[in-house]
């Protein structure tokens, strides 16, 4: 386990290897590069995007969650070794979180926003 295996990579008709030492470092570089991303908005919070809602939440709020998505996403990839699986099963897996992580944050952020204005406001009835 100690020696470093190589990997198959067929890339244009041609045989090249990819070490793990490449993966693990490529994986590094990724997600240093996003996680500088999400820490320097949140330092510098642009007024742009602090003053521009889309579906009632600012957009930094918005590109922090798609971003801690996209991380998530490599993550299980990369370490679940989820891109070496058949497609089916890649997908099965992954469609459902693609699609239910944004709606428990549509409904956890639509919920709160509710308790938030019944604190600051006193109660509010939502006419439906």
């Amino acid at each position: 386990m100690g020696h470093d295996t190589h990997k198959l990579e067929i890339f244009r008709g041609t045989v090249k290897f990819k070490s793990n030492v490449q993966k693990i470092w490529g994986v590094l570089i990724f997600l240093s590069i996003v996680t500088t991303v999400e820490v320097v908005l949140g330092i510098y919070k642009p007024d742009f995007l602090m003053s521009s809602k889309v579906f009632g939440m600012r957009l930094l709020n918005w590109i922090f969650i798609i971003l801690t998505i996209v991380k998530a996403y490599y993550i299980a990839w990369d370490f679940m070794h989820l891109r070496d699986e058949k497609p089916s099963f890649k997908y099965s897996l992954v469609i459902p979180l693609v699609i239910l992580i944004p709606y428990l944050a549509f409904i956890l952020l639509t919920e709160g926003d509710y308790i938030f204005e019944v604190y600051q406001n006193g109660f509010i009835k939502w006419d439906f």
